[in-house]
């Protein structure tokens, strides 16, 4: 099982995302674990707040490092070094989401998927206390070149490709063989159902390809191979 624990400071954000579709499921059937906890949780002050303005002046608010490190103590085993904490838990990665991350992709997805457990750091306001970054985080991770205002959707996007690769979440394992490359990415062909033709107005039909109904699985193949797209 796979555990997810999501640092944030809006958690209802995570309601209906963990209350639909297959993620609910998989919750249900103890293949996923995932906890959201609020950062204002781990304050200490009456106003709990979580986060400050930056030093040498700019605009907007940063997220203060004693919240995050408060929390990490409560979900993580680690022993405080000089240059970073050492996780005293095999199968445990703490991510920081933050624009200046690698790009996530389908290989990291595959390797998350055999971790025990997946810390995911949720940014908001102008960024994060650099020493969370420097201090506290294994990775620092971006779900694409742009930004966004919090890293909760992109702790969305991490949670559900990593989930769909835990065996059992999709249902059947074929469903898993057929499409993971030797390298653990991802091949996506294109894919068409009933009905074979659809007429969008007179005159015009849209067909599938004639392949698709020969009911010969070896050529069928051969044109999902050549039409694919392998995602790394």
């Amino acid at each position: 099982m796979v555990s997810f624990e999501i640092l944030t400071i809006f958690p209802k954000l995570f309601d209906s995302f963990l209350n639909h579709s297959l993620i609910k499921k998989a919750i249900e059937k103890g293949l996923i674990e995932v906890k959201v906890h609020n950062l204002r949780d781990f304050t200490r002050d009456k106003h709990k707040s979580v986060d400050d303005r930056p030093y040498g002046g700019g605009y907007g608010m940063v997220l203060k490092i004693e919240p995050i490190f408060r929390a990490l103590k409560k979900i993580v085993k680690f022993k405080v070094e000089k240059k970073k904490i050492k996780i005293l838990e095999k199968g445990t990665k703490i991510i920081l989401l933050t624009p200046r991350g690698k790009t996530f992709n389908q290989k990291m997805a595959f390797q998350f998927s055999k971790l025990k457990k997946i810390v995911i750091i949720c940014g908001r306001y102008e960024g994060i206390d650099e020493r969370v970054a420097k201090h506290l985080a294994n990775l620092e991770l971006s779900i694409g070149p742009y930004d966004l205002m919090g890293g909760e959707l992109a702790a969305m996007v991490i949670v559900e490709a990593v989930s769909r690769l835990v065996p059992g979440v999709l249902g059947k394992k074929e469903l898993l063989k057929e499409r993971t490359t030797k390298d653990k990415g991802f091949v996506e062909y294109p894919q068409y159902t009933r009905p074979e033709v659809f007429c969008p107005k007179k005159g015009i039909k849209w067909r599938i390809p004639t392949i698709l109904l020969s009911g010969n699985h070896k050529k069928i193949e051969e044109w999902r191979k050549k039409h694919g797209k392998e995602i790394e």
